[in-house]
């Protein structure tokens, strides 16, 4: 996990290297970013997420951090068994313009452009959407617009963010117990 003071040296961290971030140089609080966390794709206990969130929101309290950050992982590089999840991305989930990270790496998914027609099935979306990104999404999180395809680690990511203030209090609520 790298803690930044704030947004001007968001260009130290590890999405940086596949976003164009300056948007976000202008975040004035506290940021952490989230590295990769990796479950095994057997494992459905739901308390492994829990427990990492509980510990996550230990760090944020002690830090007073405001906005957590990191790329989400799908698994393989094709896009194909996606498409309803990341219509419902573009659909529901994009970053707020002011924080919408632009284009970097040399191949990405144009989601959002690519997918506008199309009207996710809500079940599918729901099925192939990476656990940690759900649970970033029901406390308020967004993503980029696009994917970046990574061949190195046979994934795709999107940039994904959570403005603190944004989780609804009984979710932070619960955060808190489980980090206690």
């Amino acid at each position: 996990m790298l803690t930044l003071s704030g947004g001007a040296e968001i260009g130290d961290s590890y999405s940086a290297r596949y976003y164009n971030l300056s948007r976000l140089r202008e975040f004035d609080g506290r940021m952490a970013e989230i590295g990769r966390f990796c479950m095994h794709p057997e494992w459905h206990d739901p308390d492994i997420l829990r427990l990492a969130w509980g510990a996550l929101s230990r760090h944020v309290d002690r830090e007073g951090v405001e906005m957590l950050f990191g790329c989400s992982s799908f698994m393989g590089t094709d896009t194909q068994g996606y498409e309803d999840t990341f219509a419902m991305l573009r659909e529901r989930h994009l970053a707020p313009k002011r924080w919408l990270p632009r284009v970097k790496a040399p191949r990405v998914f144009r989601f959002a452009r690519a997918l506008r027609l199309r009207k996710p099935d809500p079940r599918r979306a729901m099925a192939a959407m990476p656990p940690l990104l759900r649970s970033y999404l029901a406390m308020g999180g967004w993503v980029s617009d696009h994917a970046v395809v990574d061949d190195q680690l046979n994934t795709l990511h999107v940039f994904t963010g959570l403005e603190i203030r944004a989780i609804p209090p009984a979710r932070a609520k619960l955060l808190r117990a489980a980090g206690a």
